[in-house]
């Protein structure tokens, strides 16, 4: 039996479930890789509203990655919410140092659905020297727009952009990935089919993702192979925590 390369989740903590850490350890196992993960944040929230964010010390955070790091052969790692470019620069840096080929996917999480920041954007500006280390970054199309307007998308030579299409009035679903300056649209995979609103659903994308680049996928595919998984979890049933199931 072929082993299951090794990925770590740097995410917050969400009791319901729907999203962060248990979200992609739930997504991790469906695509059959070895799911780690390192909690950045400690937060109260259901599948509506986030009541309260309790930031982990980075020294923590960036001591839990390497010991991951130094015990485990990690392929790609996802990460989640961050507290500022700080924080996320210094993940980054401890990453790269444990290994500097990595695959590494940022869902960068601005704000959430019920308008609760997450990151200090006062800091976004510090941002500009991180991003283009990244593999991936999978930005809703609000936080493409904040990202745009701040002149922080990433040299898609260097870092490729997703676009995800679920916030979009026009074309809903149709997702863009930017790599090498080069645009792909992905559109939904069937026409006319109801989806239902999912707590956590940009970080099942990116954690499905992850996965697939984890497994050495391009780009390309890992994206269409994440955005069929996304599909059938925002399918499993009407309420806004999704099922994961293959």
């Amino acid at each position: 039996m072929q082993e299951r390369p090794y990925v770590i989740s740097i995410a917050g903590f969400d009791p319901s479930g729907g999203a962060g850490l248990l979200s992609d350890s739930k997504t991790f196992e469906q695509a059959k890789v070895m799911g780690l993960g390192v909690c950045t944040a400690l937060t109260l929230q259901t599948a509506s509203k986030c009541l309260n964010l309790e930031w982990r010390p980075i020294d923590e955070v960036t001591e839990a990655i390497q010991v991951l790091m130094e015990n485990y052969p990690v392929s790609a790692v996802k990460i989640g919410i961050v507290k500022d470019a700080e924080f996320l620069g210094k993940i980054v840096e401890t990453v790269q140092k444990g290994n500097p080929e990595i695959k590494i996917v940022w869902d960068p999480v601005l704000k959430s659905t019920s308008e609760f920041n997450f990151f200090d954007l006062e800091t976004l500006s510090q941002l500009k020297d991180t991003v283009n280390k990244l593999s991936l970054i999978t930005p809703n199309y609000n936080e493409y727009t904040v990202l745009k307007e701040n002149n922080l998308l990433p040299d898609t030579r260097q870092c490729s952009l997703l676009i995800k299409g679920g916030h979009r009035e026009d074309h809903l679903g149709t997702d863009i990935l930017v790599e090498n300056k080069k645009e792909i649209l992905l559109i939904p995979a069937e026409d006319n089919t109801i989806y239902f609103p999912k707590h956590g659903s940009g970080c099942v994308l990116s954690s499905a993702i992850t996965a697939e680049l984890a497994k050495g996928e391009n780009m390309e595919t890992a994206c269409r192979t994440g955005k069929l998984y996304i599909e059938k979890f925002l399918k499993s049933n009407p309420s806004l925590l999704g099922t994961h199931s293959i």
